[in-house]
């Protein structure tokens, strides 16, 4: 896998290809990727600097602004998994993405007329008053169908394109180096969000800060229709889900059927596939009685027989399962320390120089530039070093396994500092401009959050390839959701977690100078060490079915996390 840019003579182009206008390939790639950093520039830009939006223009509590951030982006992370079912079984990857751009487009422009026409947002709080007019159920209603459009699109279209620009190729050394391009796509898009369109918000105006995004999902938009001629169109399969339901259906049906050892006992259509000895109670799925094989070898009924390779193709969904679940409380932290890190932000000394200040929003983008920077450096010098080292690339789980140490170490460093700053706030010392601004230095925020970027730079791709190479074709889209799905948990189960400890202790109020902030980092630590060891014991016991290198060889399937 490598971030360079595809040159001319890896994908040479002739007159006669040209001409018959072949489908596919790097011809693909000047629309894929344009159009994922345009709808990412634009989704970033307004979801980022979600909090300090409703607390400047809807006067909301700021645990309360953080809160409904957590959901809109669970939310956003969790929809792809719709997108994906709608182009695996109905639409295909192309229409999705479409439709899923438009949507996006409809709900940036509710939101850019909402911070345009005053009767849409409430009046500004007064200076010094703690009396804040609350937002109207006309206003509060614009909002969140605005917040619901530019989430649905942006659901639709993130991870879709992932799987379209991927579909394109036929080498997984290609498909590889499409992930690479496009998670520094995404990082890269998110970077510029997160500087250039949040200064813009909270310097010249929301308006103009709105503006821009809508400008980016409107040109994202029209870049990926105007590639449309070059795509390859994938065909949908069906509803993937129906051939999993059918294995559990067949299995059950068949449990009192004796398990044969003989490969010509077991249904086997077209496919190579033979039954495996893991999860044997399935393989009654494609267990053959009498009468169920018409003559000419077809089914008579698919919910009685099913194929050794759909019984596969389940047991590969089921392995990921442990897996997957121990994303979950890898991306939690992230997602507390995504909303906590504004909060802390806003009452901290972020001016750089005496004429310029870092919004509190922007401050995420010290994670994105240095996942963006290790995704480069890990993979032009940290995994070549390895496979030098140990004659093997590193695996999807390890990678992942990295990633985890490196998330509890960014949390342990973020409960220091920030028992630091309340050191700082007890003994009194704030800025003279404020009486709720501490007397310390954001910067103090900036080591924590590279270190949590060095760990997405390996978790992030890696838990990707992982469900990309090992489901089943037919789920290839649902695939690239999964970890999707699964950090837009995450925000729900922050949310869950920041309420828990709302209700339970007093180190989250509205004014966390307050607050024990810290000991929720703590609390991080401690769970993100316990999931590591689950972790670990559930990498050991997995076997790949897909682990291939950049030659396509299969390689060793036993794997340990690190």
């Amino acid at each position: 896998m490598s971030v360079s840019a595809p040159s001319d003579a890896e994908a040479p182009i002739s007159a006669e290809s040209s001409s018959k206008r072949r489908s596919g390939g790097w011809i693909t790639f000047p629309f894929m990727i344009p159009t994922f950093f345009f709808l990412s520039v634009a989704v970033f830009g307004w979801s980022v600097n979600l909090i300090v939006f409703l607390i400047e223009q809807f006067n909301m509590k700021s645990i309360a602004a953080a809160q409904v951030a957590n959901i809109v982006n669970g939310f956003m992370f969790m929809f792809p998994a719709l997108g994906a079912i709608a182009a695996d079984s109905f639409f295909g990857t192309i229409p999705v993405i479409s439709v899923s751009a438009l949507s996006s487009l409809m709900g940036v422009v509710l939101l850019t007329l909402t911070v345009s026409i005053d009767s849409l947002r409430p009046k500004h709080c007064e200076t010094g008053s703690s009396l804040c007019q609350s937002p109207s159920k006309l206003q509060l209603g614009v909002l969140y169908i605005a917040i619901t459009l530019a989430s649905v699109g942006a659901g639709g279209s993130r991870f879709t394109l992932a799987t379209a620009g991927a579909n394109q190729f036929e080498k997984t050394k290609d498909q590889g180096r499409f992930f690479n391009w496009y998670f520094f796509t995404w990082y890269l898009a998110a970077a510029t969000s997160t500087t250039g369109v949040i200064y813009a918000q909270e310097n010249i105006s929301w308006t103009f800060g709105f503006g821009l995004c809508l400008a980016a999902n409107l040109l994202g938009l029209v870049v990926f229709i105007s590639g449309r001629r070059f795509y390859k169109h994938d065909k949908p399969l069906g509803s993937p889900f129906t051939g999993l339901v059918r294995v559990i259906f067949a299995a059950v049906l068949k449990r009192k059927a004796v398990v044969s050892s003989n490969e010509k006992d077991y249904h086997r259509e077209s496919s190579t596939a033979t039954p495996t000895k893991s999860f044997r109670f399935f393989n009654r799925a494609s267990l053959k009685q009498e009468d169920e094989v018409k003559p000419d070898g077809t089914v008579l009924n698919p919910w009685r027989l099913c194929s050794v390779q759909q019984v596969e193709d389940f047991k590969a969904v089921i392995r990921v399962i442990p897996l997957v679940l121990a994303i979950i409380f890898l991306s939690t932290p992230i997602a507390m320390q995504l909303s906590l890190t504004v909060l802390q932000g806003l009452v901290m000394d972020r001016r750089l120089g005496p004429n310029f200040k870092i919004p509190a929003g922007s401050l995420q983008v010290v994670t994105l530039l240095s996942t963006c920077l290790f995704i480069i450096v890990n993979d032009r010098f940290i995994y070549p070093l390895y496979q030098k080292l140990t004659g093997k690339f590193p695996t999807p789980l390890q990678r992942v396994g990295v990633g985890h140490v490196f998330n509890i170490l960014s949390m342990g460093l973020t409960a220091l500092v920030e028992a630091k700053r309340l050191k700082v706030v007890e003994d009194g010392q704030f800025l003279e401009s404020s009486s709720s601004v501490a007397d310390m230095s954001a910067l103090w925020l900036f080591p924590s959050l590279v270190i949590v970027g060095i760990g997405e730079s390996f978790h992030f791709p890696g838990n990707v390839a992982l469900c990309y190479q090992e489901f089943p074709e037919s789920m290839k889209s649902t695939a690239t959701s999964i970890t999707s799905v699964v950090i837009g948990i995450c925000f729900y189960t922050s949310s869950a977690i920041t309420d828990l400890i709302q209700r339970t202790t007093d180190w989250l109020p509205d004014d966390i100078n307050h607050g024990r902030v810290d000991n929720v980092y703590w609390v991080l630590v401690i769970g993100g060490v316990l999931n590591l060891g689950y972790f670990l014991v559930c990498s050991w016991f997995y076997t790949y079915r897909n682990l291939k290198d950049d030659n396509d060889q299969e390689k060793d399937p036993k794997d340990v996390a690190i």
